[in-house]
């Protein structure tokens, strides 16, 4: 049976009359009588008792009833899913992200793209540091990343989220921890935990620009696989760390200062990119949707 046929069917069974349901499906009346004989042959029964008067379902036709309704339910679901593909109103988007430093801006996408596209599944993946997620984002792994980035090829398309200031973090007895602010040139003879990501880590990159305009080049002592853990080891003493003020805001610890380097470095941007080709409608409403979300501010002073 097709969902043409199965539409025709259901019309004369509710109506219970060939002239009605023809006007109901906006079809001529010989037209439809063909079709339900087309269904009855296909079928090799009949489906209705009908003579000059009436108009009944036989048994045949009463047990085709919820089927019919069946399937014009999923061609109905099944063109409702395809429109909201193509308008972006329904899909699966999977977003990276760097896992503690900016789940509080991923939580907040995350609720929006809830509300206002509630079609839209949205897969998070965490603790995928910024190198990793470009690389995810162009062969296809992922749709949108959030993190930091120096530098972004040309088939990447990216949106500013927010600016994250530079902090030091260092055990809570260190020698300097009673300063407001620290300069760089006085941590040149401390031993550091860095994060992984080597050259193509912005954050990593920072550390060694900073240190270098210093005129020293910083001894990591280790590295950690993540900020908890960096953060950890700072509270243990191993050494300190080059961090951000999300990480402050979303770790913490009670035996760790966290203080801003005089002068002050250049914060650090947080994007979202995606790949410029993509045809997948639900990651232009979710980009959209943290446009708005994240209106761009001026850095602060």
């Amino acid at each position: 049976m097709e969902i043409h046929q199965a539409r025709a069917f259901l019309a004369v069974a509710e109506e219970l009359h060939f002239g009605r349901a023809a006007a109901r499906l906006r079809m001529a009346q010989p037209a439809l009588s063909r079709l339900i004989k087309t269904l009855e042959k296909d079928l090799g029964a009949s489906v209705f008792d009908r003579n000059t008067r009436h108009v009944a379902l036989t048994p045949a036709g009463t047990a085709l009833v919820e089927i019919a309704r069946e399937l014009v339910a999923v061609a109905e679901r099944a063109q409702d899913t395809v429109r909201g593909a193509v308008t972006g109103e329904t899909g699966l988007v999977r977003l990276g992200f760097a896992g503690a430093s900016i789940n509080r801006s991923v939580a907040r996408l995350a609720r929006e793209v809830r509300a206002r596209c509630p079609g839209v599944r949205l897969e998070l993946h965490s603790s995928q540091f910024s190198p990793q997620g470009l690389e995810r984002v162009i062969s296809g792994d992922l749709d949108l990343s959030l993190g930091r980035w120096d530098f972004l090829p040309a088939e990447v398309g990216s949106y500013l989220v927010g600016r994250e200031k530079l902090l030091v973090a260092m055990p809570r007895g260190h020698r300097l921890a009673s300063l407001p602010a620290v300069a760089m040139s006085d941590l040149a003879e401390e031993e550091w935990i860095a994060l992984p990501g080597g050259s193509m880590s912005a954050l990593s990159n920072r550390l060694q620009s900073l240190a270098r305009s210093a005129g020293f080049v910083p001894r990591v002592r280790e590295h950690a696989p993540d900020s908890w853990t960096q953060t950890l080891l700072v509270d243990a003493g191993v050494g300190i760390a080059l961090t951000l003020d999300s990480v402050r805001d979303n770790i913490g610890a009670e035996g760790v200062v966290w203080l801003p380097l005089n002068p002050a470095g250049t914060p650090l941007e947080v994007r979202l990119i995606w790949r410029e080709r993509d045809d997948n409608r639900a990651v232009e409403r979710v980009t959209k949707i943290a446009a708005a979300l994240f209106p761009p501010r001026l850095p602060s002073v």
